[in-house]
């Protein structure tokens, strides 16, 4: 359980100034020109000690991920790019950073385009975040006007410059070489890989795109130190998270946790349990729609990190817990987010073009039960068909709500072939 002395978003609800006196009040903007004299080594170094992993959905060690940048240029400039477009269904954490904590975000993306070389940040945010980017963009405008970016930002003696671009709405520009070509003012279609942005990204140059919640934990990991954020959670998973619960709880929340807290916990305490008691859960999606949901039952004994719920069969991902109850259709659930990801595809790779359609068609069949039970292997096996086989995650993001329904509720996809049949017959 957080204790609130270790809390990073000191205003995740709004309740105190978002303006930079308030954030400056709240221990933000504090001594950042003497993290950034400490030099770019110390400061990966220090990440890489914190054992921070990308708050975005994959978990990758942000450390690392900055020291893949080169450490001298080549003549091209370099870029940090921060990955506002939160589009995954469910997902709501950054939102909260962002238009009532938006200081952090603008301070972290100084010290990490420093620690990576980097003159210039830009900040894609989703096309639906009206407010947000209203929120944030003050509170660029505000750190510009006290010099603490821009030229010799924060008299640091580093020269940083911040922008802020609105996407139009595509949950696939959420993908890293999707948001490049958007920032690019091209379609937003995700690249091949090699080249990774590191080498080559935002105009050709070295770039680094990272989550906001990733960004906004890194000048307080630096302030307090990386063996203190490394301090919660456990091993390979730690530090503070926020997590985003939704559903079938009685109080829907977003909150800051420790790592590797208990599913238990974390709905008993902050969201007052869930609806109608533990015996009415019936599954829950714990990492944003696009990983496989859990059995309700095998979910109440459930650590809440990267490791622990992939030995579950799911995923952490943004830790946006959808919680449903035992009134939720579950095959209807599972439908309507293949809906969403035929609508989502860029159409780029064949698998997802075409099979996120016909996965769509044949859920829409199973939601009315008109299929036959042998159409719930074949559904399985164009999924395995779709995953893995596509530019980017989106294959795979459609094809695992799908694999988590048939492994975890195929008796309801059975019965309700064998209930419609049985219906037919009486029907005669």
């Amino acid at each position: 359980m957080l204790k609130d002395e270790n809390r990073i978003f000191t205003n995740l609800y709004g309740m105190h100034d978002r303006t930079l006196a308030g954030a400056k009040a709240r221990g933000h903007w504090d001594g950042t020109a003497e993290i950034i004299k400490k030099g770019p080594e110390w400061i990966i170094n220090e990440m890489k000690t914190s054992g921070l992993r990308g708050r975005g959905g994959a978990g990758f060690p942000t450390g690392l991920k900055w020291s893949f940048m080169p450490k001298e240029s080549d003549g091209r400039p370099a870029y940090l790019v921060v990955n506002a477009d939160e589009s995954e269904p469910g997902t709501c954490k950054d939102r909260e950073i962002m238009r009532h904590d938006p200081h952090t975000l603008v301070e972290g993306c100084l010290i990490a385009s420093f620690a990576m070389n980097a003159h210039a940040c830009y900040i894609y945010i989703r096309g639906e975040y009206i407010r947000e980017k209203e929120a944030l963009q003050a509170a660029i405008d505000e750190a510009y006007e006290a010099g603490l970016v821009g030229k010799n930002a924060a008299k640091s003696g580093w020269d940083f410059d911040i922008y802020l671009t609105h996407g139009a709405g595509a949950y696939i520009c959420g993908e890293e070489t999707a948001l490049l070509e958007s920032l690019e003012g091209k379609k937003g279609m995700p690249r091949m890989k090699p080249p990774f942005p590191a080498g080559a990204g935002l105009y050709g140059c070295p770039t680094t795109v990272n989550n906001v919640e990733s960004i906004a934990v890194v000048p307080t990991i630096l302030r307090r130190g990386g063996e203190w954020f490394a301090s919660m959670g456990r091993p390979n998973n730690a530090g503070t998270k926020l997590f985003a619960i939704s559903g079938h709880v009685n109080n829907p929340c977003v909150v800051e946790e420790e790592m590797s807290i208990s599913f238990e916990e974390l709905i008993e305490k902050h969201c007052g349990g869930i609806r109608g008691g533990w015996d009415n859960l019936k599954a829950v999606i714990p990492g944003g729609s696009s990983v496989p949901c859990v059995r309700g039952e095998h979910m109440r004994d459930a650590i809440m990190d990267f490791d622990a719920l992939k030995e579950k069969g799911s995923s952490l991902g943004t830790a946006a817990v959808i919680v449903m109850d035992n009134s939720t259709d579950m095959i209807k659930a599972i439908w309507r987010l293949s809906k969403f990801y035929k609508h989502e595809s860029c159409g780029q790779c064949t698998p997802c073009r075409e099979g996120t359609g016909w996965m769509m068609r044949v859920m829409a069949r199973l939601v009315k039960g008109d299929a036959s039970p042998e159409e719930i292997d074949m559904l399985f096996d164009v999924t395995k068909q779709v995953e893995g086989h596509t530019i980017c995650a989106l294959g795979d993001a459609a094809a695992w709500p799908i694999q988590g329904l048939i492994k975890n509720f195929r008796d309801e996809i059975e019965d309700r072939i064998k209930d419609k049949r049985l219906a037919g017959m009486a029907a005669e």
